[in-house]
C-alpha cells in the first residue's frame, strides 16, 4: 500500500497475542499491523504451554483469582487494574473462542481445567494440549489474515519512534529495502518481553525488549523493570531459547528432584507449587551448591504423561530423555517481564499517541511476581481495552515527518547477554550489578547494534540497583528481606537512568 495512506490509521507493533486481540477488536476500523517476521513467528505467545488463568469454573469465581493474584504480586500489584483484568477473563475467553481458537474439552464440551502454582482453583484453560500458544496463534493468525480493515505488513522492524512536542508523529522503520518511515499519530507497542537478553531464556532470541528501547528514547515512563519471572522448569537441554516444561506437570503430581534423588523442596512450603520465585530461588541455589536438578513425574500416580502432555513429551524425546522412564533434567531461565512501559488502564502511555500492551506494558497486574498463567490473560483482555481507547481517540493530523536519518542498524542482543545473565538473574548483588553498569553504559553510547538491547539491560540494572530490598521475583542476597520502611521508586526514564549511571560510573572510577 502506499505508505502515505497510512496516516491517521492506528499503527500496531508486534504478531504476538496482544498485538493481534488489538487489531482483531479494532475492526472494522482500519489498523496497520507491523511484525518484524512472518506474522506468527518468533513470538512468545507461540511458545506459550501453560494456557490461560480465568475464572470459569464451578466452583471459581473472579474474586479468588483476584486474590490470588494480590498474594502472588507481594504488595505490589495495582489493585485497580488486577480487579478489572482478572474480572474480563470469563469474557476474553469467549472472544478467543469466537475467534477460532479450540480450547480442550470434557467429554460433555466442558472447557477442560488445569492447576498451577499459587492458584487456589482448577482454573487454567488450555487449546492445543499444552501447546497452548501454537494453537491460540494459529487461530488468531488465521482471523487477522481474513479481516479486511488490517493491513498487515511482514518483514519490518521498527527502529524509532518519532516524537515532536511530546507527541507521536511517526515510526522509523528496517525493511529488506532499506530505511521506511510510517506517519502516524497513534502507536501501540506490543512487542513481547525481555528473555532474549539471557543466556538461558524461553522467550524467542528477538525478543529482548525492543519496545521498551523504543518506548524509552521516545521519553516514555518505564515500571518495575528489576522484576523479572524466571520460569523454574525449563528443559536443560542446548539451543535457544529453552523450551518449557510446564508448571502443569507439577500441577499433575511431579517433583522435583536431584541427581541423589532427593527431593530437596519437600519441606517448603507449596513445596513444588510454590509461587514460581520460590521455586526458581531453591532450584538455583541447588545448582550453585553443584547439584544437578530434575523433575521427576514418574512419581505422579495415574498420570499418563504421553497423552495428558504429548507437545512436551516430543520437545523431551528431542533432548533424548523419556518422561515415563526417567527424571527431566530442568533449570531456571528468564521467562517473563513484569515490568515495562508504564500504562493507564486504557494501555495510555506517558507519551501522547503512544499506547502499549501485553508483556512490553506495565498496568500492576502483576505487581512484583506474576501469578501462573495470568500473562495470556492480560494480553487477550488489554488488547481490547487498547482497541477501546484506540476507537474513542481522535485521529491526529499533521504534515507528515521527514526521514532526516537513517534508523540505526539492525540490533544485536548477544553482547549483552553475558552481563545481564551474571547481574540480573536469580540472585543479585550490588558489586554484579555496579559492574554491570560500567559494561553496559559504553555499548549503550557507542549506538552499534547491540546499543538498544544494552540501554534495556542498563535500566534493569538501575533500577535492580535501587531496589535495596528482596521483593517477589527481585531477589538481592545482600538485602534480603522486604523493607517496609522506605517506599520504593517504581518509575524510570531515560534522562534518569543515564544521569544515575553517569554518578555512579563516575564513583567507581574514582
Amino acid at each position: 500500500m502506499d505508505i502515505q495512506s497510512i496516516d491517521g490509521r492506528p499503527l500496531v507493533i508486534g504478531g504476538g497475542l496482544a498485538g493481534l486481540m488489538t487489531a482483531l477488536h479494532l475492526a472494522p476500523e482500519p489498523v496497520v499491523l507491523l511484525s518484524k517476521t512472518r506474522l506468527g513467528i518468533e513470538t512468545s505467545s507461540a511458545l506459550a504451554q501453560g494456557g490461560i488463568a480465568a475464572a470459569v469454573g464451578i466452583d471459581d469465581d473472579p474474586a479468588l483469582q483476584i486474590a490470588d493474584t494480590l498474594v502472588a504480586g507481594d504488595g505490589l500489584c495495582d489493585e485497580t487494574a488486577v480487579t478489572r483484568i482478572i474480572s474480563a477473563g470469563p469474557a476474553a475467553i469467549e472472544d478467543l473462542i469466537r475467534y477460532g481458537v479450540r480450547f480442550d474439552r470434557g467429554a460433555y464440551g466442558q472447557l477442560l481445567l488445569g492447576l498451577e502454582a499459587a492458584h487456589s482453583r482448577k482454573r487454567i484453560v488450555h487449546p492445543g494440549c499444552y501447546a497452548s500458544g501454537r494453537e491460540i496463534m494459529r487461530a488468531l493468525v488465521e482471523a487477522v489474515r481474513a479481516t479486511p480493515s488490517i493491513t498487515l505488513i511482514e518483514g519490518l522492524a521498527a527502529r524509532r519512534l518519532i516524537v515532536e512536542d511530546g507527541t507521536v508523529r511517526g515510526l522509523l522503520a528496517n525493511s529488506p529495502c532499506g530505511p521506511v518511515l510510517l506517519p502516524t499519530g497513534r502507536v501501540v507497542i506490543a512487542t513481547g518481553g525481555i528473555g532474549g537478553l539471557f543466556q538461558h531464556g524461553t522467550n524467542p532470541a528477538g525478543s529482548f525488549g525492543q519496545g521498551l528501547a523504543l518506548a524509552a528514547r521516545a521519553g516514555a515512563m518505564l515500571a518495575d523493570l528489576e522484576f523479572i519471572q524466571f520460569h523454574p522448569t525449563a528443559l536443560d537441554a542446548a539451543g535457544f531459547p529453552l523450551k518449557l516444561i510446564s508448571e502443569a506437570v507439577r500441577g499433575e503430581g511431579a517433583v522435583l528432584i536431584d541427581e541423589t534423588g532427593a527431593r530437596f523442596m519437600a519441606k517448603v512450603p507449596g513445596a513444588e507449587l510454590a509461587p514460581r520465585d520460590v521455586v526458581a530461588r531453591h532450584i538455583w541455589h541447588h545448582m550453585m551448591d553443584g547439584h544437578h536438578v530434575f523433575l521427576d513425574a514418574r512419581v505422579a500416580k495415574g498420570l499418563d504423561f504421553p497423552s495428558r502432555f504429548p507437545a512436551i513429551t516430543k520437545l523431551c524425546a528431542g533432548a533424548g530423555v523419556d518422561p515415563t522412564r526417567e527424571p527431566i533434567p530442568v533449570r531456571p531461565a528468564a521467562h517473563y517481564h513484569m515490568g515495562g512501559i508504564k500504562t493507564d488502564l486504557e494501555g495510555r502511555s506517558s507519551i501522547e499517541g503512544l499506547w502499549a500492551c501485553g508483556e512490553s506494558a506495565c498496568t500492576g497486574l502483576h505487581g512484583a511476581n506474576r501469578l501462573a498463567s495470568n500473562s495470556l490473560l492480560e494480553a487477550a483482555v488489554s488488547g481490547k481495552f487498547v482497541a477501546e481507547s484506540l476507537k474513542a481517540s481522535r485521529a491526529p493530523r499533521h504534515a507528515a515527518p521527514s526521514l532526516e536519518s537513517a534508523p540505526p542498524p539492525r540490533s544485536d542482543p548477544s553482547p549483552v547477554r553475558p552481563i545481564l545473565s551474571r547481574a540480573a538473574g536469580v540472585l543479585r548483588d550490588r558489586p554484579t550489578l555496579e559492574a554491570a553498569v560500567a559494561a553496559l553504559y559504553p555499548l549503550v553510547t557507542e549506538n552499534g547494534a547491540a546499543a538498544d538491547a544494552a540501554l534495556v539491560g542498563l535500566m534493569i540494572c538501575i533500577a535492580a540497583l535501587r531496589r535495596e530490598e528482596s521483593r517477589g521475583a527481585h531477589a538481592r542476597t545482600d538485602f534480603p528481606h522486604h523493607d517496609e520502611s522506605r517506599v520504593w521508586r517504581r518509575e524510570i526514564d531515560l534522562a534518569e537512568c543515564f544521569e544515575t549511571t553517569q554518578a555512579l560510573v563516575r564513583d567507581l572510577v574514582a
